[in-house]
């Protein structure tokens, strides 16, 4: 009931509109530096959002994580400095352009190793890390 280009799409097996396909799986250009809505605006920020609890705040989030073990139920009242240190170190690095722009690397980095290997782009670092000279 579609059109004829739409179905001769499906049957070639193709994922990607034909502007973005190509590469050698067909998964798009693995050189391609340009970014989609959905990439810039929810998977790098994601992306922020992980290293900014992981690294930048992990001190602050531990605090946090102790302090509501302590209080249980209370830990609305009884964690306001906790939390409140907490969303100030989160929002000094969720809007620092340094981090946002290394997270955006790593993101085209893994994406490119997608678009190049067919595997899964979080398994680039382990692949990099292999891949070095001692």
């Amino acid at each position: 009931m579609g059109n004829a280009h739409s179905s001769d799409r499906s049957e070639a097996g193709h994922v990607l509109p034909k502007h973005l396909g190509g590469g050698p799986l067909n998964l798009g250009d693995p050189d391609d530096r340009s970014l989609r809505k959905v990439e810039r605006d929810i998977l790098i920020l994601n992306m922020v959002r992980d290293r900014v609890h992981k690294e930048k705040c992990n001190a602050e989030a531990t605090s946090l994580d102790k302090c509501g073990g302590e209080a249980g139920f209370l830990v609305t009242f009884k964690c306001r400095k906790e939390r409140d240190e907490l969303l100030e170190c989160s929002k000094r690095w969720f809007h620092d352009e340094g981090l946002r722009s290394e997270c955006t690397e790593e993101f085209l980095k893994q994406r490119s190793y997608y678009r190049r290997t067919g595997k899964p782009g979080h398994l680039y670092k382990e692949e990099e890390k292999t891949s070095r000279i001692p």
